[in-house]
């Protein structure tokens, strides 16, 4: 709340200070706070500084509070304010306004995330009497490069990879005139002054186009796109790979040379007719492309005009995205077809980000390469959403998204300093510091060593910049995750106390976190699908219900374990999960007499079973998993989709949700759906999901020769269905004793599936429970270390270190770092 000193007489000046904390650095907030106060007639001055901006002004009360409030109505466009908080200035204040420079101090502000080209520089680069006519680095205060540039703040270009390239008078005039929108716009630069793009080969030849037919370089390097050429291209958060989409052989040969086997391809295309001659697009989809974000956008992928199978091979999707950068722009200026464009690297690797890098390990893949001289400071990969129930929801987040930060919800203000070092996969990292969380952008595999290298490079970036040093740190409690190990070493070399939280604990905490659920509020009931993470008592788990809070959890039920032969190998192997779960169900000869005919039973009948019965009896490398990323493998081989292998993860669900039949699933009844029933553990009190009826459905389907289609969605909805009914029994409405919850978190990576999301919160809510699910931050590992952050800034509050919690209705296990 807003408050000033109480006035004194009708015309008295009062002198106060106003501090703006959030994202107000980089984006044209003092030269929008110069204007405000030049046209208010208003004394005094604006800088930049650790904390954010801090504004000092003398004039009229009311005109102040004028002030105020037009930075709160009309902030600039990429602007985030968390708070504005006003207080007596006791000081000399010249005549006039003015802008002053910066100074050091603690890092409280905001790094900016990297923004799309804004309409007003695509029509400059565009403009042939503009001064920036085809200029690829174009960009102003609303646009351009912010956190793949920057090495430290204050977010001045000095901290940038732009301080080689001095001002030419021109952009000196601009950067120095608070009326331009270029005012202190940090990366801004001309032909006469900033980075050069240049056309080369990475053999070093010279290279050679038809230059009386070509503009520039950027326009040689679409020719040699549209001749059916792999161009490498050095864009804003790293080394992008090119090629014509409509061509399949260019398609199939960068998969070869690339070796990225079936995982799909990126496209961007020029405007959105383009997109709309391939994809169906709603408005909310375009709003989304169209953003400052600028992510890659899943569509559905029936438009009028199709593309190879090549460019996603399986799936009824596509991920499109709009040119992001004036470059992109300038390089699809005659393009009137989609290109591929993906990250420039091997696959499994980190993006390639060096310029001697790109060309020692893409010259194999990409002949010729569109370079330019402005380093890059830091990796960004393309952000990636889609539209489900209702919502845009991030998939990946990065570019356009990371580091802008989220504000804690009501009861963690005391919150210490945290740092949660993320998973193992799809890793990313948090910060808590001032009521406040920093997610990172996503890293990658942490077990690539390029990927690790570039892990603790962001992590020592981050801690710099947000002048982090952490009273606390925290991790997953799976002892070997890479992520872990680093903590652990960490809070042993710094005596710093370690909580180590529950990796499905974590992603109902990172729901709550982003829902802005407050410290205090009820438990609810978590419901956390995905592949596989570490139990509280070291068994494998992937399908729970967990009655939660921040502070803990009481497991209240999950999907029935089954073993998983050949450990990590049956993740990457369907036909074996297939196996252990139909063995879970039934013996072979049962299997034989009802379903002997059917091509699947022939497929499993030729792979190794006794070795696999052995080790399921044993235990030899084959743990029990309440998985339902290893139940839609099952299902899918089944199905006959990815039965011997996965190309990537998670490649057979993503496949098996692409060929449900949108007609079954609307018009078909309840009574065809695959029925899952909820019996009890054996020995045990905790309910379970039980696939024995499912999987009968489903062979029954199979001898009756059902579209692969039908049986997609009857197994969608029926485990949807049965979720709801577990919800339901857990809920224990009938009896005053039960928990009596009434909200439901769905988080976890199998919720990332738009079918299961959209039918599980549908039938959820028609029973009248509040549901919460994720849209900023991804349902997938790329939330868990926002999860971790607050969980142990929870604990952290109330009792600094803790060892365990065991016996609470709501337990977590965590480990003291020493």
């Amino acid at each position: 709340m807003m408050v000033l000193p109480a006035r004194q007489a009708p015309d008295r000046h009062e002198s106060v200070q106003i501090r703006v904390r959030g994202r107000v650095q980089g984006v044209g907030f003092r030269p929008t706070v110069w204007r405000f106060a030049q046209e208010a007639l208003l004394d005094g001055d604006v800088l930049n500084d650790g904390e954010g901006v801090l504004i000092r002004v003398r004039g009229p009360r009311d005109d102040i509070a004028r002030l105020v409030e037009r930075l709160r109505g009309e902030p600039p466009p990429l602007a985030a304010i968390e708070a504005i908080e006003v207080s007596p200035f006791v000081g000399w204040l010249d005549k006039g306004f003015r802008i002053i420079a910066s100074t050091t101090g603690e890092g409280r502000t905001e790094i900016s995330p990297d923004a799309g080209i804004c309409a007003a520089c695509a029509a400059e680069v565009l403009d042939p009497f503009a001064r920036r006519y085809r200029y690829p680095f174009t960009n102003c205060t609303h646009c351009g490069p912010r956190l793949t540039i920057v090495k430290g703040i204050p977010y001045d270009r000095a901290s940038t990879t732009m301080a080689p390239f001095s001002f030419c008078a021109d952009c000196a005039a601009e950067y120095g005139d608070p009326a331009d929108r270029r005012f202190h716009a940090e990366p801004i630069a001309c032909h006469a002054c900033g980075p050069k793009a240049r056309l080369i080969r990475f053999d070093r030849r010279a290279a050679s186009y038809e230059q009386h037919s070509m503009l520039d370089d950027v326009d040689a390097a679409m020719s040699l796109i549209q001749k059916g050429e792999i161009v490498a291209i050095k864009a804003l958060g790293g080394y992008q790979l090119a090629c014509d989409a409509t061509r399949a052989d260019a398609v199939d040969r960068l998969r070869q040379l690339k070796r990225r086997e079936r995982k799909p391809f990126a496209l961007m295309a020029r405007d959105m007719e383009v997109i709309r001659e391939y994809c169906v697009v709603s408005p909310g989809e375009e709003q989304a492309l169209r953003s400052a974000a600028a992510p890659i956008v899943l569509l559905d992928a029936s438009g009028p005009q199709h593309l190879p199978e090549s460019v996603a091979p399986g799936m009824s999707t596509l991920g499109f995205m709009l040119p992001s950068t004036p470059l992109h722009v300038l390089l699809f200026r005659r393009m009137g077809r989609p290109v591929v464009m993906t990250s420039g690297n091997l696959s499994d690797e980190p993006q390639v980000t060096d310029d001697a890098e790109a060309a020692a390990s893409l010259e194999s893949i990409a002949p010729f390469a569109l370079v330019h001289d402005r380093d890059i400071a830091n990796r960004v990969d393309d952000s990636v959403m889609r539209l489900a129930a209702g919502k845009i929801r991030v998939l990946r987040r990065a570019r356009g998204h990371a580091p802008a930060s989220i504000r804690l919800p009501r009861g963690f203000e005391p919150s210490p300093q945290i740092l949660a070092f993320g998973p193992e996969t799809k890793a990313t990292f948090c910060l808590v510091k001032d009521g406040r969380t920093v997610l990172s952008q996503h890293q990658g595999d942490l077990e690539d060593a390029a990927t690790l290298d570039d892990y603790r490079k962001n992590l020592a970036l981050f801690c710099d910049l947000f002048d982090h040093r952490p009273d606390a740190l925290a991790c997953d409690m799976h002892p070997e995750y890479v992520s872990s190990k680093l903590a652990r070493q960490r809070a042993h070399s710094q005596g710093l106390p370690l909580f180590e939280v529950q990796h499905h604990h974590a992603h109902i905490a990172a729901c709550l976190a982003e829902n802005d659920r407050p410290l205090d509020a009820p438990a609810v009931l978590g419901i956390a699908l995905d592949g596989l993470g570490l139990g509280a008592a070291g068994e494998i788990w992937g399908g729970e219900f967990m009655l939660a809070d921040y502070r803990g959890f009481d497991r209240l039920g999950t999907l029935k374990p089954v073993m998983m032969p050949g450990g990590a190998q049956a993740s990457r192997e369907p036909w074996r999960n297939l196996y252990a779960h139909l063995m879970a169900e039934m013996s072979w000869t049962q299997l034989a007499m009802n379903f002997s005919e059917l091509d699947v039973f022939q497929s499993l009948a030729g792979k190794p079973r006794a070795t696999l019965d052995a080790m399921i009896k044993g235990g030899v490398n084959s743990a029990p998993a309440s998985s339902c990323g290893r139940l839609f493998d099952a299902v899918a081989a089944a199905l006959g989709i990815c039965f011997e292998r996965q190309a990537y993860e998670g490649e057979a669900a993503m496949r098996l949700e692409a060929i449900v039949c949108p007609k079954a699933m609307a018009e078909e009844g309840e009574e065809l759906a695959y029925p899952l029933t909820i019996p009890n553990l054996k020995g045990s009190a905790l309910p379970y999901i039980e696939p024995l009826a499912m999987w009968n459905a489903l062979l029954g389907d199979l001898v009756l020769h059902t579209p692969a289609g039908v049986m997609a969605a009857r197994f969608h909805k029926g485990l949807a269905k049965t979720l709801a009914a577990m919800t339901l029994k857990l809920s224990r409405r009938d009896n005053e004793q039960g928990p009596g919850f009434d909200t439901v978190v769905l988080s976890g990576g199998c919720f990332q599936n738009r079918i299961l999301l959209e039918e599980t919160l549908r039938r959820l809510e028609q029973m009248d429970f509040k549901v919460l699910t994720h849209a900023e931050v991804p349902a997938g590992d790329g939330g868990v270390a926002l999860g971790q952050a607050v969980v142990a800034a929870a604990h952290s509050m109330v009792a600094g270190k803790v060892r365990s919690e065991g016996g609470s209705p709501c337990a977590s296990v965590f480990q003291d770092g020493s």
